[in-house]
């Protein structure tokens, strides 16, 4: 299963949203630091997810990085985050 797969499929299970849209950068990042070639390095989150709401962006984000488990985040280098209720 790809990250990207695997990053839709965890928040899928954790907060079932209202919208979810995993876009894979890494292309937008070639030849910068933590591009390991993998082409799976670099994605972005827009998430729209009721078990959000009521919380500070700090506590939205930290939640994400719960969902998707110490192994999965390891193998990203950047996770850019757009949350909401």
């Amino acid at each position: 299963m790809s990250r990207s797969a695997e990053i839709e499929a965890r928040l899928r299970e954790a907060f079932a949203p209202s919208e979810l849209d995993v876009r894979n950068d890494s292309d937008r990042h070639l030849g910068h630091a933590g591009h390991d070639g993998s082409g799976e390095s670099h994605f972005h989150v827009r998430m729209r997810a009721e078990g959000l709401s009521g919380l500070s962006r700090v506590a939205r984000h930290r939640a994400v990085h719960k969902a998707l488990g110490p192994e999965l985040t390891a193998e990203i280098h950047a996770l850019s985050l757009d949350l909401d209720a």
